[in-house]
């Protein structure tokens, strides 16, 4: 149910009481150029006090033309305790909050007080990432700023978060809280101009978020819109308008009712906290409970949107749909556009290609099963959406080495269970390496920890060695392996089918990115045969095709890395690869739709003398087998360290580069003649063992 593609869990409103929520809340005031804090009882959310902490908010002063300055001493950041970055595998609370809490915190945000609209900011345990950028959330229709709850302690981690609080009773028109989050983000931009500025608007939010970009167009803004309501006008339920202006104010607890599940799915807020794992009559037991807790709570919609409430915001929806749509020319702000394909409230789907065509820097992710309260519900977690859509950096330019944040703990247990589950099943993955006397043992014990290492080896057929081989360093030693993959893969503008390789670290195959990587000591998977032994043709199965010079060899020896030649054999136990691109170039149409899509591809190895030139991508013509097995044998490690001889010689470094080859080359050989000798090589056995005995990851295999 619950999916790390949708939902990164937080802890700001844990299911205990004994960790309630707490904010620190700065008010700015629309009606003059003063900001000022909340006393600490002057708002309450859910028991605890929404605190005001003087030292960290910024009251500004106007100095007449139009620049901000501080009034207050710009806050101490805090230097304890501040991470440089994450470790693989960090804990997003994923499952954590539910829809639930959402309305437990909009019960006491609700209740008037009189003030402006205001910027909240919900308590982290610990300080984000050194040099985190800002992120502010605008919220929808109801206002109260809680629509991020579910994704707060993962976003935490990694922005400094502040929510936009519009109190129930609040008749602020557009364009003052355009000036609002204007004034907020000058402010911030004037503070940190290096850094870009977050704005994630929701329904409403979006208008409000492209009217800000359109008026700051030279801040680095990067805008994250979900279901934006630009089509308001296109919308179904615009007809029913005028029926909720003439219903009569007894009726009205109704409508909240009606709407709720017009604008969301509840079964998708209901599943939210539910593990893919569970069992099918257990999963349905819990949707059950989650729905019965849920529903009684949707009576609040009706405090949190009373009637003149909502025909205040609906009359405000159109102004702010107006406003952004007539502007969006004026956008130069770096924007993602999230929609979902069940929204009935707003026309999404049709949406977000309206606005990918009106923008000029707009990339476009769809959510086929979700409805318009996408942040509410099961299905998407919005970090991982950013890590997948390489939105997030921390400078004006995206650097995949040091703005790349590891997978969680969430995002692993997604790709390797539900997304390449299956082939993980049916791989069967067995492990081998080579300690420093040579003896060859199971497990990645020979493989070093310390970094920098360049892990070199052969590329079977469409990759498929590689997710296995990127989890089992994971899970056996917490090592993020960056992948150097082709470019055409990692850039896509509109298609989400290689978005997970951008989440577990691959990087554009590049001299510049194997220098980045190695010189931040990082493991490093290449592939010298790149897309030519990844696509190679019938009949060729562990040919190398490596590139005459030694590409690799001195880059290596320029950071001592070490050097792990790795060999990987079973795509002809899994696949038969029945149409190469010779048979493929052959059929109508089909042929000449590859053909001109490699013309307009992005080209590798040009020069390059030989059949590793030959870098067409396709789609092989491939039938299942009964699958056998996976094996993985990394070879001695190859110190360069210290070998000075291989910068200054081109014949000592060509002469290590064959030596690698040829390792590699024994390796394929030694794991075809080895794996005859595992009684578990068929899936069938591997399967009763499993259900017998142990884990999938726990099966034995031949002894090396």
């Amino acid at each position: 149910m619950a999916s790390v593609i949708g939902f990164g869990g937080p802890h700001f409103f844990a299911l205990s009481s004994e960790n309630k929520p707490r904010f620190r809340v700065q008010v700015r005031s629309l009606g003059n150029q003063d900001a000022s804090v909340l006393p600490s009882d002057s708002v309450v959310v859910n028991g605890a006090s929404v605190v005001g902490e003087r030292e960290g908010s910024r009251p500004l002063v106007d100095q007449g033309n139009g620049s901000l300055r501080h009034k207050v001493k710009e806050k101490q950041r805090i230097e304890d305790g501040v991470l440089e970055s994450l470790e693989p595998l960090w804990d997003d609370g994923y499952g954590t909050v539910t829809v639930k809490d959402y309305f437990d915190a909009t019960e006491e945000m609700i209740k008037p007080d009189g003030g402006p609209p205001r910027w909240f900011s919900p308590l982290a345990r610990n300080p984000p990432l050194k040099d985190s950028p800002v992120l502010l959330f605008l919220p929808g229709l109801d206002g109260t700023g809680c629509g991020l709850i579910l994704h707060h302690k993962a976003l935490q981690k990694v922005f400094e978060v502040r929510c936009l609080h519009i109190p129930v009773n609040d008749r602020t028109p557009f364009e003052g809280l355009v000036k609002l989050v204007e004034e907020t983000i000058r402010v911030e931009h004037a503070s940190s101009p290096n850094k870009p500025i977050y704005l994630v608007g929701d329904s409403f939010g979006g208008c409000l978020s492209l009217a800000v970009a359109a008026r700051n167009p030279t801040i680095d803004l990067v805008l994250i819109l979900v279901n934006p309501a630009t089509s308001i006008e296109r919308s179904q339920l615009l007809p029913l308008f005028p029926i909720l202006e003439a219903m009569p104010e007894e009726l009205h607890i109704t409508v909240p009712y009606l709407l709720s599940f017009v604008m969301g799915d509840p079964i998708k807020m209901a599943t939210v906290n539910i593990k893919n794992r569970l069992p099918p009559g257990l999963k349905f037991t819990q949707i059950s409970q989650n729905l019965t807790a849920l529903l009684p709570c949707l009576s609040s919609l009706a405090d949190i949107i009373p009637r003149e409430t909502l025909l205040w915001k609906l009359k405000l929806l159109r102004s702010a749909a107006g406003y952004a749509n007539s502007r969006l020319h004026a956008v130069k702000a770096e924007v993602l556009v999230l929609a979902s394909d069940k929204d009935n409230m707003v026309p999404s789907r049709d949406e977000v290609e309206r606005l990918r065509n009106s923008l000029q820097n707009c990339s476009i992710r769809h959510f086929p099963d979700n409805g318009h309260t996408l942040l509410l519900e099961d299905g998407v977690n919005l970090l991982t959406v950013i890590k997948r859509t390489l939105k997030y950096r921390r400078s004006r330019k995206h650097d995949s080495v040091s703005d790349f944040l590891p997978p969680s703990m969430t995002e692993f247990n997604y790709a390797f269970d539900e997304t390449v589950g299956l082939l993980r099943f049916a791989a069967g993955s067995a492990f081998f390496s080579t300690l420093e006397d040579g003896t060859v043992v199971r497990g990645l014990a020979g493989v070093p920890i310390e970094g920098p290492v360049l892990i070199v080896g052969y590329h079977n057929i469409m990759g498929l060695e590689m997710y296995s081989l990127v989890e089992e360093f994971l899970r056996e030693k917490k090592i993020m392996v960056r992948g150097l993959a082709h470019p055409e893969l990692l850039l896509g503008k509109s298609s989400a089918d290689f978005d997970l390789f951008n989440v577990f670290g691959a990087l554009p195959v590049t001299a510049r990115n194997l220098f980045k990587a190695l010189s931040s000591n990082s493991h490093v998977l290449l592939y010298p045969g790149g897309a030519r032994e990844a696509l190679h043709y019938k009949g060729e199965e562990y040919k190398l095709f490596w590139p005459d010079q030694p590409e690799f060899v001195r880059m290596a020896a320029r950071f001592g890395a070490t050097i792990v030649p790795f060999a990987a054999v079973g795509e002809d136990d899994l696949l038969e690869l029945v149409l190469d691109y010779n048979d493929i170039k052959k059929i109508p149409v089909v042929g000449d739709y590859f053909i001109n899509a490699n013309n307009d591809a992005m080209k590798l190895r040009e020069d390059t003398p030989g059949e590793v030139a030959n870098q067409d991508l396709f789609f092989p013509g491939i039938l299942p087998k009964l699958p056998g097995r996976y094996y993985h044998l990394f070879g001695k490690p190859i110190e360069t360290k210290g070998r000075e001889e291989i910068l200054k010689d081109k014949d000592s470094a060509n002469k290590l580069y064959l030596e690698i080859q040829s390792e590699i080359e024994r390796s394929l050989a030694y794991l075809i003649k080895k794996r005859e000798e595992d009684p578990y090589r068929n899936l069938i056995d591997r399967t009763v063992y499993r259900a017998l005995y142990s884990r999938l990851d726990e099966i034995p295999t031949f002894e090396p």
